[in-house]
């Protein structure tokens, strides 16, 4: 969005700027400051539990074997927040604000006995157990050392269907 809105000229510049606004703490008073312009709470990053609801049941989900993460489902990982009512399948369906999946593991990870594949926050077992399902099957693994690719992939002309 940086390069976009003419406010970087190339991708390292705009991924320096990205950091420094992260790093410096810019990118969290902007956002405190957006949620107050909306109407909400001031001290919404001070205090989110004051403000945000929690699902009574929080808990990681373990992968079925020790390994190193692949390649990522991402769209399987999207229908395991869905399965948690984290998400909508038709435009009059609520959402519960409650629910999700955070500190979700990323390609090259090392996943295991001590390290899951994410912290999955249901409303119930049955919540969990889905989600649980679906993350797993979302997730490949293997044995060695995997190249991680960029973040962000540049669009070109050539690149374009």
């Amino acid at each position: 969005m940086l390069l976009l809105g003419k406010l970087a000229a190339t991708i390292e510049e705009a991924t320096a700027k990205i950091e420094t606004a992260f790093a410096s703490g810019a990118a969290a008073e902007r956002f405190a400051r957006m949620v107050v312009a909306l109407g909400g709470p001031a001290d919404l990053l001070e205090r989110p539990q004051a403000h945000l609801a929690a699902a009574p049941l929080v808990r990681p989900v373990l992968p079925e074997r020790a390994g190193i993460v692949t390649k990522i489902d991402t769209r399987g990982v999207g229908l395991a927040v869905v399965a948690l009512g984290g998400g909508r399948t038709r435009p009059q369906d609520t959402i519960d604000h409650a629910v999700g999946i955070v500190e979700l593991a990323g390609i090259g990870d090392t996943v295991g006995p001590d390290q899951p594949l994410g912290i999955v926050h249901a409303r119930d077992e049955a919540g969990f157990s889905a989600a649980q399902t679906r993350l797993r099957a979302a997730y490949r693994l293997g044995d060695g050392p995997v190249e991680r690719g960029p973040l962000i992939i540049p669009v070109t002309e050539a690149s374009q269907p």
